[in-house]
């Protein structure tokens, strides 16, 4: 029972006890599960503290599962993910990486350049005795795995760094091309007003939807064309500052009319971008080279589009396909860093520099690859990952 200060009961609860090891922390945990409402949750966390408890840090939880050796960083780093997932693909894929699947990707890379590292040493301790244990060819067909592989997971992380933090998507063109009933389309919901009328949209309209289970913010715009009537215009200036403050542009033509590439070329001056013919549905449509047809009528090339508008973001390579990329920046500079003096532990190696100098290189991504699962992460690096977690986990 919970009871206040005068001993009265205020709420029944259930107090769970979770063991170590096998705890969240792997210390022994309590837990209390009280009912919901706000004033009892108060003040069920004010006895705990007058009893000699305190608050918990952000992220303290998850540090000390990690210090402990429950889980490793970027298992920690997955758990921030899952919390702040928007989307179900989201929540998946940091589920797996809360199960390790970086850790996973990244351990036969380690164990090779261990590998290699402990057949430079030999060549080393024999040296002296004229005896060639690790001669070029052998450690280029060592090396260069091991640097293909972290190349390609660093890289993984344009695509990864899509899935976290999603993406903006303005959808622009000339009035009555479709672009609102595509913008609907998109979203799979009636959000902007379609009619027959040249220039029905004044006004930027904006809506969050999910594309391949990515986070986006569609921004639809006003259709552009020569107009003298200024709320036309003042729409007309938005639709331009729309185009360059988005990720991706997505011009919309009509296929069934001749086009003016005038604004294709804007659009792809100002960053990346794609062109959709619409109206496929419709007598004399045609799709010139570089377009993509759909119908937002009938649904026709939708689904090709949406694949399309991630890919033009960041296309997805094995890794990205089968779930194996990264999320975090951290993990990104760390593998940058390794892949950096891998490279030139691998122009030593071609420049036929001792081995002692090929060894530092070597040992040098090794401990960037520690430091990516915290072996060798100092208090700075934990600090500045987990102040953004909420407070507690």
């Amino acid at each position: 029972m919970l009871v206040d200060q005068h001993g009265e009961i205020v709420d029944e609860v259930i107090v769970t006890l979770f063991a170590r090891p096998r705890s969240y922390t792997a210390e022994d945990v309590v837990e209390i599960a009280c009912h919901g409402a706000p004033v009892i949750l108060a003040h069920c966390l004010e006895r705990a503290v007058r009893a000699g408890a305190r608050l918990a840090e952000p992220g303290e939880f998850t540090l000390r599962a990690v210090m402990n050796g429950r889980i490793d960083l970027p298992q920690a780093e997955a758990v921030r993910d899952l919390i702040a997932a928007t989307t179900i693909y989201q929540a998946r894929i940091a589920a797996q990486q809360t199960q390790g699947a970086v850790s996973r990707r990244l351990a036969p890379i380690k164990a090779q350049l261990i590998e290699l590292i402990a057949l430079m040493e030999a060549g080393i301790d024999f040296a002296e005795d004229d005896i060639s244990v690790a001669p070029a060819s052998e450690l280029f067909r060592r090396l260069d795995p091991i640097l293909a592989q972290t190349t390609s997971l660093a890289r993984s992380f344009a695509y990864g760094n899509l899935v976290r933090q999603g993406f903006s998507l303005a959808i622009v063109g000339a009035p009555n091309a479709g672009k609102s009933s595509l913008f609907n389309r998109l979203l799979e919901q009636d959000r902007a007003i379609v009619t027959e009328i040249p220039g029905t949209t004044r006004d930027l309209v904006s809506e969050t939807a999910e594309i391949c289970g990515i986070p986006v913010r569609i921004v639809d715009t006003a259709g552009i064309r020569e107009s003298e009537e200024r709320v036309e215009q003042l729409g007309i200036a938005k639709s331009y500052e729309a185009m360059a403050d988005a990720d991706l542009t997505l011009v919309v033509v009509d296929g069934t009319l001749q086009r003016d590439p005038a604004l294709g070329e804007q659009a792809r001056s100002q960053g990346r971008c794609l062109v959709a013919a619409n109206k496929a549905d419709l007598p004399g449509f045609t799709v010139q080279e570089g377009e993509l047809a759909v119908s937002a009528v009938t649904d026709q090339g939708i689904t090709q589009l949406r694949e399309a508008i991630v890919d033009a973001l960041a296309p997805r390579g094995e890794l990205e396909l089968s779930g194996g990329f990264i999320t975090s920046l951290r993990q990104e500079q760390l593998l940058r860093e390794s892949a950096a003096l891998l490279t030139s532990a691998r122009e030593a190696i071609e420049t036929a520099y001792p081995h002692e100098v090929i060894m530092i290189h070597l040992e040098g991504a090794l401990q960037a690859f520690g430091a990516i699962a915290g072996a060798t992460s100092a208090d700075d690096i934990l600090n500045r990952i987990f102040s953004t977690f909420c407070i507690g986990k």
